[in-house]
């Protein structure tokens, strides 16, 4: 028997002063069996960053074809691509020629620095994607803050994430790679 994947609610307050958004988000996050607390949390740090009311969760790990994360516009267009971690060329090229903005928020401390080294060559010609690298420390503290049923607060300033809840806060900078 397959295993299900883990239902979690996220009450997540946004007030992002860098793009003057402000908003209440009430999230449901379907994590994948083989998903860990921390890349999840990674997903929802990106919808906080990029945050809009056409952002959307997709079936992330159990899809290929789609991201983690994506924005369509109403005639179905992917207008934002979001991926996480360390995905082939292959894969990256596809969310590129797909999506008018593709972004990859890789994270994983010393493989994703390897992973750099062996593919920022390649992706410097990709003019619509951004590619940003989550420390692995930051990336470990966000796990903690995960529950079943969360309230965070995230506060974005200057590129920088303060993310709070009930259970502590984590400051977050994402390091932009490309």
């Amino acid at each position: 028997m397959a295993l299900k994947a883990t239902i979690f609610k996220c009450d997540l307050q946004i007030a992002d002063m860098d793009r003057h958004y402000y908003q209440n988000h009430l999230l449901t996050i379907a994590r994948h069996p083989s998903e860990t607390d921390e890349r999840m949390m990674i997903r929802v740090m990106a919808f906080a960053f990029y945050a809009s009311e056409q952002l959307s969760f997709t079936k992330g790990l159990s899809t290929d074809d789609e991201p983690d994360l994506w924005q369509k516009s109403l005639s179905d267009e992917i207008e934002l691509w979001i991926d996480l971690g360390q995905p082939d060329e292959k894969r990256i090229r596809k969310a590129c020629g797909r999506a008018k903005q593709a972004v990859l928020i890789n994270y994983g401390g010393r493989t994703s620095d390897s992973w750099w080294q062996q593919n920022q060559n390649t992706l410097k010609r990709f003019n619509n994607l951004s590619v940003f690298d989550l420390p692995e420390q930051q990336g470990k503290e966000l796990a903690t803050l995960a529950d079943r049923s969360m309230q965070l607060s995230v506060t974005i300033q200057d590129g920088h994430a303060l993310v709070s809840s009930d259970a502590g806060s984590v400051d977050i900078q994402l390091k932009k790679r490309k």
